[in-house]
């Protein structure tokens, strides 16, 4: 009994005090341990195992202030009679907060999921149990419901844990609670008394059962002893401590979708561009695509934080004309952003020219400019390659044992690829036109037509060849009726000719001319498109041109009847 009263003397003479602290140190999931073994004890100043506890206080991130009253998690049922002294945090210390001795009035929380053992009697703890638990979603909401933050708040990276190591023991016969930095300043206080009788654990595997493993926030790991004890001024500085830190709430993902006129029957390439966050292998990005009741799933899209990615597919329209709607979802981050991309699908062999016929005319004709249909040549994308930047730490165990871990991050190469579109047309005189010559030809015959096409490229499985080719003449003002070329022959080399003319007596592949059309250049416009690309198409504005001269009654004469 007398020591006790001794004890809360020395206590009662602290209120007078102020014990400044020299540092204070974070991380994210940062905390390390050691020790060693604890020797015995007495009656009078004794701890036993699993007797421990830890102080968590929630921090703001930016300024380092207290956002709320630190909580204590026990697994253990203090006496009601402890001394201790208060909720007050190695922060609050380093700003000038002196100890505040109390006895009873001890609040704690028991969590139902049991905490795993905090100081040990060996060094060697489990430190991975314990950064487990404090950064597992269980104690998370925990200390969320307790200190009244909503969890989304507490969570979205403006703030971090302070976690203190605590034990309850006994000193000079009282029951007793004491923070690593608790115990350093009140040893100071005795002038060593406390480190005389319970050095074991109040230098050693108390403070040395959380510390940071690596600097933060300015403040340096304790790269000291892990097995001998400590003085009170690294404990201070350095030991007693663990940080839990949040990553800011992922973005969600984004799409930027584009709307599509696509042709019947005709292999395509549909795009969208994504980003939002980072996206890696260990945190990466999917896109579906539901077209016409088939669902095209495309992974593997990374993109560094700050940039985008395109993700595309390839697949084939209807042989129909209609309107479509694409749905397209994004599945990022533990998130989904979905979006919708309008397609329209025409038929092009929907407007032949009629057939021309001996006595047509055509009095009013005027020639019209060849117009400058769209022209994309070249087309440039890239994708992201994602690779380990190794980062190996070394986190001691021991004065002699440890272990190295991979504490690198994720760095981004961008792969380049590219496709160039390059054709070329030639008009020619059908081969059943008796009095055609080289570019010369009457009007009222047929003319032929070749179509070559190339795309060259670097990622084949990105492209589609060109598939299309349209052309458009001058009788219609390069409007109204048009043919839709035949394709002979796909693929990088591609061919392309008219069509089998259904008025052709020889079934000749041949577009007949109006007998009407004046004298002079006779010029074809063929627009070659749909060769796609992950970033739209390329296509291509040609045209040929013959001459005529005369038309094709001038080569018709009534013979005399014989006599």
């Amino acid at each position: 009994m007398k020591r006790t009263i001794i004890f809360l003397i020395l206590l009662v003479m602290l209120m007078n005090s102020i014990m400044p602290i020299a540092v204070f140190a974070v991380g994210d999931g940062n905390i390390d341990s050691g020790g060693g073994n604890m020797g015995s004890g007495t009656s009078e100043n004794k701890w036993s195992p699993g007797y421990d506890g830890v102080r968590i206080t929630v921090v703001r991130s930016s300024d380092h202030s207290i956002v709320t009253a630190p909580i204590d998690f026990t697994n253990r049922q203090p006496p009601s009679t402890m001394f201790h002294f208060g909720k007050v945090s190695k922060i609050q210390y380093n700003s000038g907060s002196n100890l505040s001795p109390i006895q009873g009035s001890y609040y704690y929380y028991n969590p139902a999921q049991a905490m795993p053992r905090i100081v040990s009697t060996n060094g060697k703890n489990n430190i991975d149990a314990i950064k487990k638990y404090f950064c597992s979603e269980y104690t998370i909401k925990r200390i969320a419901d307790i200190t009244g933050i909503n969890y989304d708040i507490l969570i979205n990276g403006e703030y971090k844990l302070l976690l203190e190591p605590i034990a309850y023991y006994t000193f000079q016969g009282a029951m007793i609670a004491t923070t690593a930095t608790e115990a350093a300043m009140y040893d100071e206080k005795l002038s060593g008394g406390l480190r005389r009788k319970m050095v074991s654990l109040s230098h050693k595997n108390l403070p040395l059962s959380m510390f940071l493993e690596v600097g933060d926030l300015g403040y340096p790991a304790w790269s000291g002893s892990t097995s001998k004890p400590a003085s009170n001024s690294d404990i201070k500085s350095y030991l007693g401590l663990g940080i839990v830190r949040f990553k800011e709430k992922p973005d969600p993902p984004i799409i930027n979708t584009f709307d599509y006129e696509y042709r019947v029957n005709t292999e395509v390439i549909t795009s969208v561009m994504v980003s939002g966050g980072q996206s890696d292998p260990d945190n990466p990005t999917n896109v579906s695509f539901e077209i016409g009741g088939r669902t095209y799933n495309v992974g593997n899209i990374y993109y560094p934080s700050g940039d985008s990615q395109l993700a595309w597919v390839k697949w084939t329209t209807p042989d129909t004309e209609q309107d479509m709607i694409i749905n397209v979802s994004v599945h990022g981050s533990g998130m989904t952003t979905k979006s919708t991309i309008n397609v329209k699908i025409v038929d092009l062999d929907k407007n032949p020219p009629p057939n021309p016929v001996a006595d047509d005319r055509n009095d009013s004709f005027s020639y019209a400019s060849v117009p400058n249909r769209e022209q994309k040549t070249t087309a440039n994308w890239s994708i992201w390659s994602p690779w380990w930047q190794g980062y190996w730490v070394w986190h001691s165990t021991g004065e002699d044992s440890g272990y190295w871990c991979d504490h690198g991050w994720w760095e981004f190469d961008l792969d380049q690829y590219s496709a160039r579109l390059s054709a070329d047309m030639r008009i020619t005189n059908d081969s059943k036109n008796p009095t055609g010559s080289g570019s010369i030809f009457k009007s009222g015959y047929g003319i032929n037509q070749l179509v070559t096409a190339n795309l060259s490229n670097n990622q084949s499985s990105a492209i589609t060849y060109p598939q299309n080719a349209i052309s458009y003449f001058p009788e219609f003002q390069y409007e109204t009726y048009w043919r839709l070329l035949e394709c002979l022959s796909s693929g990088s080399n591609t061919r392309f000719e008219f069509k089998k003319n259904i008025y052709s007596t020889y079934k000749n592949r041949t577009h007949f001319t109006p007998i009407w059309m004046p004298d002079g250049a006779y010029t074809v416009n063929t627009w070659v498109i749909d060769a796609w690309t992950p970033v739209g198409m390329l296509s291509m504005n040609l045209r040929d041109t013959l001459t005529i001269r005369g038309n094709l009654w001038q080569d018709w004469h009534i013979a005399p009847l014989k006599p």
